[in-house]
């Protein structure tokens, strides 16, 4: 069988066309950056809620991981943080929503932490608790349910309209029955380091939370100097805008880049 120059010349354009396709592709992809990005949740959900901000900076490039505080304390939960933390490499970028707010202010004294990003998340001071630093607002505290452990939930009937009125009736009806209780206890225990004080942070109030009041969270941000964002939703906020969430907490990154 013979091979005729057309048939070679059309192969090798082929060839031609597919490298270049390739290295097009490899030229788009998003280089990996210097800085890991952590990201922690609050009480009664889980890491799997910050899909898609993982989805958005994971996207442009950035290592990201979930920490998984048990809700069983708060020296338990800044522990199951901290051990993220030791798994990694470089400055990082220490996030986190509500309760996991007070988790981040204490795991952010380590040294790998850079910045804090606050996300509707209360900011408690050196010799406060939680439930000092921002108390529970009156309409959601009839909600609360108790076990015979101590471990807090909230009503299922009420979760969307407290913590997700911005969120799909079918998203927020899931993540009420998926609910991880937190024990009541860790919001009275007193915090020993407020990272935030020696390090820069970042706060994105949710002009529509209601279960932080806002003028709280504006009070918190600007004792700890934070640099704020307003956006218009929930407590859940991150979920409803991921994008949103997800550009705060990459300028804090590109920041730690500069500086480092």
């Amino acid at each position: 069988m013979t091979t005729t120059p057309g048939i070679i010349r059309a192969w090798v354009a082929v060839m031609a066309m597919a490298i270049a396709a390739g290295t097009e592709a490899h030229a788009s992809s998003p280089p990996a950056r210097a800085v890991s990005i952590v990201l922690v949740h609050g009480a009664l959900i889980d890491g799997s809620t910050w899909r898609g901000v993982y989805d958005v900076l994971t996207r442009d490039g950035y290592r990201v991981s979930m920490a998984q505080p048990p809700l069983t304390g708060l020296d338990e939960d800044v522990a199951a943080t901290r051990r993220m933390l030791d798994q990694l490499d470089g400055p990082v970028v220490l996030v986190g929503n509500s309760y996991g707010g007070s988790i981040i202010t204490v795991a952010g004294s380590d040294p790998k932490v850079k910045a804090l990003v606050y996300v509707a998340a209360l900011q408690p001071d050196v010799g406060e608790t939680s439930a000092e630093a921002a108390p529970p607002r009156n309409q959601a505290t009839d909600a609360l349910r108790t076990s015979r452990d101590g471990f807090v939930s909230l009503d299922p009937a009420r979760f969307r309209a407290e913590l997700g009125a911005d969120l799909p009736a079918a998203t927020a009806d899931f993540l009420a029955h998926s609910q991880m209780p937190i024990l009541g206890a860790a919001f009275t225990t007193r915090l020993t380091v407020a990272a935030w004080h020696d390090k820069p942070s970042y706060a994105i109030i949710a002009s529509e939370d209601r279960e932080l009041d806002p003028a709280a969270a504006h009070r918190m941000a600007d004792r700890a100097r934070s640099k704020v964002t307003v956006l218009q939703g929930g407590h859940l906020v991150f979920v409803s805008q991921p994008r949103a969430v997800a550009s705060v907490i990459e300028t804090a990154a590109r920041a730690v880049n500069l500086s480092d």
